[in-house]
């Protein structure tokens, strides 16, 4: 684990305060509390992208998907 530096907004910083508890035994404190954040945000902007990724290849090759489809019913559909 390394140690940073941050810069934060004081309206923020004193809301993480407020919600960070010192000594309450449930390990809540500033450091855990952005750690968990900031991989959670990690995370979804991750599967964001990866999403972006897949999408842009399911329409790069739509047509053929659509064709293929289209097939797989016809060939469903026979008695």
């Amino acid at each position: 684990m390394k140690t940073i530096a941050i810069t934060i907004d004081e309206d923020i910083l004193e809301r993480l305060d407020r919600v960070a508890r010192p000594g309450g035994g449930r390990g809540l404190n500033r450091s855990r509390i952005i750690r968990t954040a900031v991989r959670d945000y990690v995370s979804r902007l991750e599967r964001q992208l990866d999403e972006e990724r897949e999408a842009a290849i399911v329409r790069r090759h739509r047509g053929r998907l659509a064709r293929q489809a289209a097939a797989l019913v016809r060939q469903q559909a026979k008695p």
